[in-house]
């Protein structure tokens, strides 16, 4: 089982840095705007369906970028068939991550924290 389980995970990997390249450098749609970027690619252990998080920053309108994104998974399936070699090329399915925004919205939070913190210490 360990030995399958690592073989997961090299093809998640895999498609994951592929994935990540066609969507930077290949994808040539206007309406896809901002930093995409793929977080984690989840393969189910048939090789049927990717799961792909991606992560959205800076884009004109997020859903419309995505709702795009999700369009061009046919192109990415057909460019991932081409430079990995598996007997099925798993069918692509664009999921939003959020966790790098809510990290960074957490971030903020905190540092809003320690300023409030550092005043009150500073005026007694």
């Amino acid at each position: 089982m360990q030995k399958n389980s690592n073989r997961m995970n090299r093809i998640d990997e895999e498609l994951k840095k592929e994935i990540s390249n066609i969507v930077s450098y290949d994808l040539k749609n206007p309406n896809i705007t901002g930093l995409i970027s793929v977080t984690k690619v989840k393969v189910t252990p048939d090789l049927k369906y990717a799961k792909v998080y991606v992560s959205i920053i800076n884009s004109k309108n997020k859903k419309n970028t995505f709702t795009y994104l999700k369009k061009a998974a046919g192109f990415v399936r057909t460019e991932i068939a081409k430079r990995v070699n598996l007997r099925i090329t798993p069918e692509i399915i664009f999921e939003l991550d959020d966790s790098i925004e809510y990290g960074a919205k957490i971030d903020s939070i905190l540092k809003d924290i320690m300023k409030d913190v550092k005043n009150d210490k500073g005026e007694k």
